[in-house]
């Protein structure tokens, strides 16, 4: 990008420049560190200049935002002509409780919907089951059946806002009674937007909410994408999320590498189907974390887009569409402290400022109070705001990729594709992306990358504040939500009177004919469909996949 002759009189007044002024200034004051190193362990230089970025072609490899390799942005005005979505992710308790939570944060901006579940129902088992008792709505919403999806979504207009859920093993049977309980509303599928997250490679990685053994998951992958692809054409039927791999102690790099990993795993299982990558890839969509270290996150977003395009462009894909990484962010959970939750508004901030300059299209800002409990009212209100005020108030919103450009960002943009594909040629080395999982390869490094940051933080290496830092004693005082205690029972009994009162033989026979579905090979969502309509509930319809799939067992690795 720049002129030779340029480069070396700017390599020769670098050299200068470190052997007089740095030299004599390291004299009276020396660097706070030996090195300095982002979360990835990737070493950051003094200064960065054209001659870290004079091999990069701008054409190739920055290029405008909206066009190939889409480094700058996937839409050619990016938020000036229309902001991210404003999320919260959502859900405790019962649906009727959420259902209020929506309507409250509908009323203070947001614009899209995301729903957390509980465990029971991650792992397809109604309130009413052994394995339930104890979790009841605490870490999401209880969803047993269409009625409770029926009270969750009571009154939301689903045809005019998107609604993204967070659910795996069973999230096509989630999917199923979302579209059903719209259509009992007058809403036709077509008219549905919004996201599953339905990504089972990164529950085999690191969150472990697993149902199914790989295969048959894949399958039921599969089927929803080409169900979405041909019925619901405004769904997301996957997102491919490095979040939770995030969240379990991974790098900036390793959730990079092994998000788009996953994500070529599903390309190449839906072409194996028979399906054309031009009609079903651009319904797919990513789901990202934005950690502490500001430029790495932003590095990582602008590579992530790049290493896509180019991906899918080997893959196959011939129009531009399919090419787009189109992705929501959530600030770290991580990262948040039981410390001094208050100043978890800054860390917040900071965060969810990577994934605007890094071009998300979606957002969830994390709330103060999540080190403790779920988001109070007035916590989850301020993340809002904190979004609001980044994008009515910041000016980061004005021109496209602001920091595009800048020689240390598009260094560490290169940086981290460079050691991306690093991975990639590993996880080719031993087989693909399952092989690797059941090698305990994924598993492997992220528990070393999550033990090296540990000891990082507890020898003082890394300075977490209020932590090992600026500690301070002082109670906590802040309100806490908690879930209704009450909320189990309630459940319970309407799910024993939906048992009383529903055509137990209707049942029966739709779950007959899903189990014989599944003994075949044809798409399964049209009899998941027929279950949840019944209304079979989701214990019942994922018993009948776990009888004739199995359930998966995570080997024991050392």
């Amino acid at each position: 990008m720049y002129d030779r002759k340029e480069l070396e009189s700017i390599r020769e007044r670098e050299r200068r420049w470190n052997q007089e002024r740095v030299k004599e200034w390291l004299k009276k004051r020396p660097e706070r560190a030996e090195s300095f190193r982002t979360l990835s362990g990737i070493e950051v230089k003094r200064l960065y200049t054209p001659l870290d970025i004079e091999d990069l072609d701008y054409s190739e490899d920055i290029g405008f935002p909206g066009e190939y390799p889409f480094t700058r942005g996937i839409h050619a005005t990016m938020y000036r002509g229309r902001l991210w979505t404003f999320r919260q992710f959502s859900g405790f308790g019962t649906a009727e409780e959420t259902n209020e939570r929506f309507k409250y944060l509908l009323a203070h901006g947001e614009t899209g919907l995301s729903v957390a579940f509980d465990y029971p129902t991650l792992y397809g088992y109604d309130t009413d089951h052994p394995m339930a008792k104890g979790e009841f709505g605490k870490c999401g919403v209880a969803v047993s059946s269409l009625e409770d999806m029926e009270i969750l979504f009571k009154d939301i207009p689903v045809d005019k806002i998107t609604t993204s859920m967070t659910i795996n093993g069973p999230a096509a049977i989630i999917w199923a009674m979302y579209i059903a309980a719209a259509e009992k509303r007058g809403i036709p599928k077509e008219k549905l937007g919004g996201t599953i997250q339905n990504d089972i490679l990164k529950e085999y990685i690191a969150q472990k909410s697993y149902i199914f053994p790989p295969e048959p998951s894949m399958r039921l992958i599969v089927d929803t994408i080409e169900y979405g692809m041909k019925y619901v054409p405004k769904w997301n039927t996957i997102s491919i999320s490095g979040y939770h791999i995030r969240e379990a102690g991974a790098t900036a790099v390793q959730e990079l590498a092994f998000t788009l990993a996953d994500g070529f795993e599903y390309v190449k299982a839906a072409i194996s189907r028979g399906l054309d990558i031009d009609k079903f890839a651009p319904r797919l969509s990513f789901f990202f974390n934005a950690h502490n270290n500001f430029f790495e996150e932003i590095a990582k977003f602008r590579a992530a887009r790049r290493l896509w395009a180019r991906g899918m462009k080997e893959l196959g894909a011939k129009k531009e569409r399919s090419l787009w990484m189109r992705f929501h962010t959530q600030t770290a959970g991580c990262s948040l402290t039981a410390q001094q939750p208050e100043i978890n508004v800054i860390r917040v901030t900071l965060q969810a400022l990577a994934a605007v300059l890094g071009g998300t299209q979606s957002l969830h800002t994390n709330s103060l109070d999540e080190a403790l409990a779920l988001p109070s009212e007035k916590a989850v209100r301020i993340a809002l705001r904190t979004q609001q005020i980044i994008a009515y108030e910041s000016g980061v919103t004005d021109t496209v990729d602001p920091l595009g450009g800048s020689y240390y960002v598009e260094w560490l943009t290169e940086r981290m594709e460079e050691e991306a594909q690093r991975y990639f040629d590993r996880i080719e080395e031993l087989g693909g992306v399952i092989p690797a999982i059941e090698k305990g390869f994924f598993q492997r490094e992220i528990a070393e990358s999550a033990y090296r940051y540990q000891q990082e933080v507890e020898r003082g290496e890394r300075v977490i504040v209020g932590v090992n830092r600026y500690v301070m004693d002082e109670e906590i005082d802040i309100p806490i939500l908690r879930v209704d205690e009450e909320g189990e029972r309630r459940q319970i009994e309407r799910l024993r009177r939906l048992k009383e009162r529903r055509d137990s033989s209707k049942v029966r026979e739709s779950l007959s004919r899903l189990k014989r579905a599944a003994e075949g090979d044809e798409n399964l969502m049209p009899y998941i469909l027929d279950c949840v309509k019944s209304y079979a509930t989701l214990g019942e319809t994922t018993d009948v996949l776990r009888e004739v799939f199995g359930v998966y067992k995570e080997p024991i690795i050392f």
